[in-house]
């Protein structure tokens, strides 16, 4: 029997290839029949060619948020092993997700949080892997201002100095057609090694405050509706309904323009 002062073992998920593909490729087909599109800001783009792990924190807007996750992990980082911290109880229930990178955390437990640093700071031991983590514990409105993260991704920082922390913002926003844009921005890098020495509290501080920052910017761009600022990532599903629609289409052949379901279509080139 194992004393009981001994340190349990970390275990990292083993990811499996073909299920991550069937379900990258299911949640692209579900992200797009629910909104219009998914767009990343052309000044919010991820940084490339980084040599060390990588912590991308986001702010917790909706449910949504990790099957939009795993499509920027297909997108932007498909060379690196992608990783997830997920409710321990709602691991047990859906165990498949093990398979596609997601470990379990015990939340508001003192051991929950120590099991968390150690296995994230086993998954950071390696250069490719990324942590995809949602500090603010909870849903949240990303108008919820100010910003607050957990001491946590502070305590990560703390202790992974060699990390590169790069702050992501999601929002889902309605502009024009009846089904929402998902609007994403990635914020400046940040290598804690290479800055002045923090505690734990300052650098959950000075995480949030990149954070709210990224999301500041990403709201202020969502607010101009301007598509020329934005990279379409996915174009989803325009329209209103049937019958809508199948009358737009008759209209437009009578009339001898060009068809589209988008209600402006100049907007969405």
């Amino acid at each position: 029997m194992k004393p009981a002062s001994a340190t349990p073992s970390v275990v990292v998920p083993e990811i499996s290839r073909g299920m991550l593909r069937i379900f990258s490729a299911y949640s692209r087909w579900f992200v797009r029949r629910r909104f219009h599109s998914v767009r990343v800001l052309n000044t919010g783009l991820p940084p490339f060619n980084l040599a060390s792990p990588l912590v991308i924190y986001l702010n917790h807007a909706a449910w949504w948020d990790p099957l939009i996750c795993l499509r920027l992990a297909q997108t932007y980082f498909a060379d690196a092993d992608s990783y997830a911290p997920i409710d321990a109880a709602a691991l047990q229930r859906y165990a498949f997700f093990k398979r596609l990178g997601f470990y379990g955390v015990a939340s508001h437990s003192a051991r929950g949080a120590l099991n968390f640093l150690r296995t994230t700071g086993a998954i950071l031991s390696a250069p490719r892997n990324i942590a995809w983590l949602t500090p603010q514990g909870r849903f949240m409105d990303v108008r919820e201002r100010p910003l607050k993260l957990q001491r946590g991704i502070g305590e990560l920082a703390a202790q992974m100095g060699h990390a590169t922390f790069i702050p992501l913002a999601i929002e889902y926003s309605f502009w024009t057609e009846p089904r929402p844009e998902v609007l994403i921005s990635f914020g400046e890098a940040i290598v804690p090694q290479q800055e002045f020495p923090r505690s734990a509290r300052e650098w959950a501080q000075d995480l949030s405050n990149a954070l709210e920052e990224t999301q500041d910017e990403l709201a202020a761009r969502s607010c101009r509706r301007d598509a020329a600022e934005w990279h379409l990532l996915d174009r989803g599903t325009s329209g209103v309904n049937a019958v809508y629609n199948t009358w737009s289409r008759v209209r437009a052949r009578v009339t001898g323009r060009l068809y589209t379901a988008d209600h402006y279509a100049e907007e969405y080139k």
